[in-house]
């Protein structure tokens, strides 16, 4: 059976950077080893919350990316579980080489979390929107990468990733969008599960097509699914928080019921999910997958609503990219 998790979005708004400070509070809480580095970015990445409180597990680093990633490294060597923190544009985009060869390449298990990544950070315009960073970091052998839909997803993942000996690397976004997720909602790792299904039953799993997607961005997939709904055509939403590895058991299995597969994310369309659901249905499964995300862009500065609009991300572009394929 696939995993399903049905929910309606709450008027409540939070940051999944939010969920992430108030989950690593509780993995710090839980377990004395766990420490947090940043640079230079303490409130903006929330970690705040765990400075305020354990204060000597708290190294704040200064601008400097590269060697954070290398205390960080040697931390892990001796033991303990550090979390390191700053925007994704600067981690992983200035010290990838440091992530790779220092953690990656070793083993450790350091936590490399890459805030205000997408577009959504809007005012901060082209320098400091990461596309790229799932791309740059499911790459590398040993890393595992996450991306939650909302601030309780990012919450759980904190608290799991707190847990588990290998690289880590969890993707945060700084606007507050609608918590979906009910607070005790359990994060399953290596799970991909099914968000929406439409009412109209069409076959096995009740639809004609398929969103797989991450992130926040999901909302605006759990829309465009109801308001295609609307005019007879079924579209299931699928949550895949862990793009690497995939959940490809339920991705092989949900791609054989739908007639096309559609894929959704805040990132470069190129390298990211999209192309980790292509490259395993290319040699396991082809069929037609559509891959929504940035076209081969920078971004721009503007409201997180109005940069959905202008790169095809929001739900009235998902809605007329869907009806073209069907």
């Amino acid at each position: 059976m696939l995993r399903t998790t049905l929910f309606t979005p709450k008027e409540e708004e939070k940051s999944t950077r939010e969920g992430f400070g108030d989950g690593l509070v509780i993995a710090g809480e839980k377990d004395s080893r766990v420490v947090a580095l940043c640079a230079d970015l303490t409130d903006s990445v929330k970690m705040n919350l765990f400075k305020d409180k354990f204060p000597l597990r708290f190294f704040e680093m200064g601008i400097t990316e590269q060697a954070m990633s290398g205390v960080a490294s040697g931390l892990a060597s001796m033991g303990k579980i550090p979390f390191m923190a700053s925007y994704a544009m600067f981690s992983p985009g200035r010290n990838w080489e440091q992530i790779r060869t220092t953690i990656a390449y070793n083993n450790v298990p350091v936590k490399i979390v890459g805030a205000h990544a997408g577009i959504s950070v809007g005012p901060d315009g082209a320098t400091h929107q990461a596309l790229e960073d799932i791309a740059l970091m499911r790459l590398i052998p040993n890393m595992e990468v996450y991306v939650p839909c909302d601030a309780v997803e990012a919450r759980e993942i904190t608290k799991y990733i707190a847990t588990t000996k290998t690289p880590a690397y969890l993707r945060l976004t700084r606007e507050n969008t609608p918590l979906i997720l009910p607070d005790d909602y359990s994060f399953s790792p290596k799970k991909a599960y099914i968000m929406y299904v439409p009412k109209r039953k069409e076959g096995e799993f009740g639809l004609s097509v398929g969103i797989v997607a991450c992130g926040p961005i999901i909302y605006e997939a759990i829309k465009a699914a109801k308001e295609l709904e609307k005019e007879g055509i079924g579209v299931t939403v699928v949550n895949m928080p862990q793009v690497k590895p995939l959940d490809t058991a339920f991705l092989l299995r949900f791609a054989r019921g739908v007639r096309a597969v559609v894929t959704l994310e805040e990132h470069q369309s190129n390298g990211g999910l999209g192309s980790a659901v292509t490259e395993y249905l290319a040699e396991h499964n082809p069929m037609k997958v559509i891959r929504i995300g940035v076209e081969d862009r920078f971004g721009q500065s503007g409201k997180m609503q109005e940069l959905y609009d202008e790169y095809g991300l929001s739900a009235k572009h998902i809605v007329e990219k869907i009806k073209r394929v069907v």
